[in-house]
């Protein structure tokens, strides 16, 4: 097998990888009903058990049957229904697990084919970005401090990593080729490398930053406890804190790569630090949306729901950076590929 179909046949198994991740979010998804029904198990329980405190000791029921020993039998029923919940994670986990090691499969196999590194057209970001994705994902839930919140982030991150596979095999695939002049230097390597890696980031702290909105809202509603997909979230402070966390890691990147890097490639490719590109212009609004959301959150107080608005304002930012300015604009940076 030459270079050539090596990359093209990456295609085939970074499509693999999507069937990986679909059973992982329907595992995800499975657990997560479980864990739904186990709530009202636990609420139905605790209304039962609380009625003795106002009716008096348990008494026969009318068919002359004692009901003391229902609570028992639910006691048991929600042991099973924990150890089921526990064994569709694991499920999701290892499936999670192999469809991201099948990606990266894909994605060495689709640098190796083109003898470069796999990140200079809107496919290569893609499957890269969902790569990054992944291992993020998977660092964070083997976190001590951090895996109970992981925990709902997973099928949410499955999806998005499905749904970026599916759009890179196939609407924004492009075959295997040569670089362009302007891309064939070392800081294509520095430059993206460090942009797709902070963008991976940053799509793990949009996914937490929405459960967030949706666990605090619920929180003032007083709903949390009352069943449903909110009663599976953890506290809305923890979720705020991870993906705080994780964008305090990205932003740095973001800094390095696509804006003091990216200018000082541009001064050596076309000799000016910045032409008022429109790929050039959508990284710094995302930067500062990012920058005055971790203003926010350190010093202003802007913890919770606040604080998550803005970042979700710069992952959108982010992403009409990535898909946007390919397909709308003409300029300096339309290599990618549409």
């Amino acid at each position: 097998m030459d270079l050539v179909s090596l990359a093209e046949w990456s295609r085939y198994v970074v499509g693999l990888a999507l069937f990986g991740y679909l059973a992982s979010w329907l595992a995800f998804n499975s657990e997560m009903g479980i864990r739904t029904r186990i709530q009202r198990e636990r609420t139905a329980l605790e209304v039962q058990e609380a009625e003795p405190a106002l009716v008096g000791d348990a008494e026969p029921d009318r068919a002359g049957v004692s009901t003391t020993g229902d609570g028992d039998d639910s006691r048991q029923l929600l042991g099973d229904l924990g150890e089921r919940a526990e064994s569709r994670h694991r499920l999701g986990n290892a499936a999670f697990i192999v469809a991201t090691a099948i990606l990266a499969v894909g994605v060495v196999m689709r640098g190796v084919g083109v003898s470069r590194t796999p990140w200079s057209n809107m496919h290569e970001f893609s499957i890269t970005a969902a790569l990054v994705m992944s291992i993020v994902y998977i660092a964070v839930s083997r976190t001590n401090s951090a895996r109970a919140t992981a925990r709902v982030v997973g099928p949410w991150v499955a999806v998005i990593a499905f749904v970026t596979l599916g759009l890179a095999v196939t609407f924004v695939y492009v075959p295997p080729g040569p670089l362009v002049p302007s891309l064939q230097s070392y800081w294509l390597v520095i430059h993206v490398g460090l942009a797709v890696t902070a963008f991976g980031l940053f799509a793990v702290a949009a996914v937490t930053n929405t459960l967030q909105i949706i666990a605090e809202r619920a929180e003032r509603r007083g709903s949390t406890g009352k069943g449903g997909f909110v009663s599976s979230l953890p506290r809305s402070s923890l979720l705020d804190r991870l993906a705080y966390r994780l964008t305090a890691v990205a932003f740095p990147i973001w800094t390095a790569g696509p804006l003091i890097l990216g200018a000082v490639w541009a001064e050596v490719s076309w000799g000016r630090y910045w032409n008022w590109d429109p790929k050039e212009v959508w990284a710094l609004i995302t930067w500062l949306v990012y920058a005055a959301y971790l203003h926010a959150h350190a010093t202003a107080g802007w913890k919770g729901s606040k604080a998550s608005v803005v970042a979700l304002i710069g992952f959108a930012t982010a992403l009409f950076s990535y898909f946007g300015v390919n397909i709308f604009f003409t300029s300096e940076h339309s290599y990618g590929g549409l």
